[in-house]
């Protein structure tokens, strides 16, 4: 395993991370018994930077991650997030960053956690009614009485992510990145860069379409939220299908899985770049893995910019009504 210093922070995590959200909601089916067993396997092959949030499961996957290190939380740099807020039915009330929040809902999760400390705390989406120096401030402070190690945004533009490292140095900033997803090349890889800010990008595989499993919606269960998603209804469905099928002509060349070629291409994209694929089990953690053996010649990355350039992409990454608390 290879790993990578997390922007100006001592936390040394794998090149490669896990994404636990699927292993309690999301998508589809699930096995926490097969959960559990790929946090074991992910461990064991080198890979210790966990990724959960509150909001996952509402609240079980921070409590599943939590047995799953259990006895091995020194192997693991443990991420989680506050600030989606969500009822005990699992609805959705809104974001929350006001100071007394960030407190309650750091010393809930490290209930769940059954830890003393998380290493890396982001804010899961930015409040805009409340000033972000006022939700950072409570997190440092959560800093200063060891619940909290670093902090971290997720969905940040860069005027905030500048206004937030000015209140407190930020170490990471998350947001969805890959070959389908390149947004954030541009102004906020600058300020990550300028900041010396780490950037995670999470859904690398593009929520699973890039690994070409994909070929029609019906695939999809009724209680997958992807059916909900823009890029994966009708047209654009099958628009996003051709730019698949080119990123697998190009694996095939390499004699690698496409979804192989898309972790390695976000891992060619820099150094400060940390990769998170989430999967529920233990062969694809093994074939995301193997990723990190697939060497790309500056060719291969012209080839792949030509197959998936910025912009070509069809549909909107959320649903309208998530894509307005993004990037803020």
């Amino acid at each position: 395993m290879r790993y990578r210093n997390l922007g100006h922070s001592s936390l040394s995590v794998s090149a490669l991370g896990l994404g636990c959200m699927g292993m309690s909601e999301f998508y589809g089916p699930r096995n926490e018994e097969e959960s559990v067993a790929t946090i074991h396997l992910a461990l064991d092959r080198g890979v210790n930077f966990l990724d959960t949030a509150d909001m996952y499961g509402t609240g079980h996957n921070e409590e599943l991650v939590g047995r799953a290190i259990k006895g091995r939380r020194i192997e693991v740099v443990l991420a989680s997030k506050f600030g989606n807020v969500r009822g005990p039915d699992g609805s959705f009330l809104g974001i929350n960053g006001r100071p007394e929040y960030v407190r309650m809902a750091c010393e809930a999760s490290l209930r769940r956690l059954n830890a003393e400390t998380i290493d890396l705390y982001y804010q899961h989406r930015v409040d805009a009614d409340v000033p972000i120096e006022e939700t950072v401030g409570a997190m440092a402070r959560l800093i200063e009485e060891g619940k909290v190690r670093y902090l971290g945004l997720s969905e940040a533009a860069p005027a905030t992510l500048r206004r937030a490292h000015r209140a407190h140095p930020i170490s990471a900033l998350q947001t969805e990145y890959s070959l389908w997803s390149r947004d954030p090349e541009g102004e906020i890889f600058s300020a990550c860069q300028e900041l010396g800010i780490s950037f995670v990008a999470y859904s690398p595989l593009g929520r699973g379409f890039l690994t070409g499993r994909f070929k029609n919606t019906e695939e999809l269960t009724n209680e997958d939220f992807r059916r909900n998603h823009p890029r994966f209804q009708g047209e654009n469905f099958t628009r996003n299908l051709e730019l698949v099928v080119r990123v697998e002509q190009l694996a095939s060349s390499k004699g690698c899985k496409a979804s192989q070629l898309a972790l390695a291409w976000v891992l060619a994209q820099g150094d400060n770049i940390v990769p998170i694929p989430g999967t529920t089990r233990r062969a694809h953690l093994e074939d995301n893995i193997a990723a990190l053996e697939v060497t790309l010649a500056p060719e291969d990355l012209a080839r792949l910019n030509e197959a998936a350039p910025k912009g070509a992409t069809a549909g909107d990454r959320y649903p309208e009504r998530a894509m307005k608390v993004v990037n803020l």
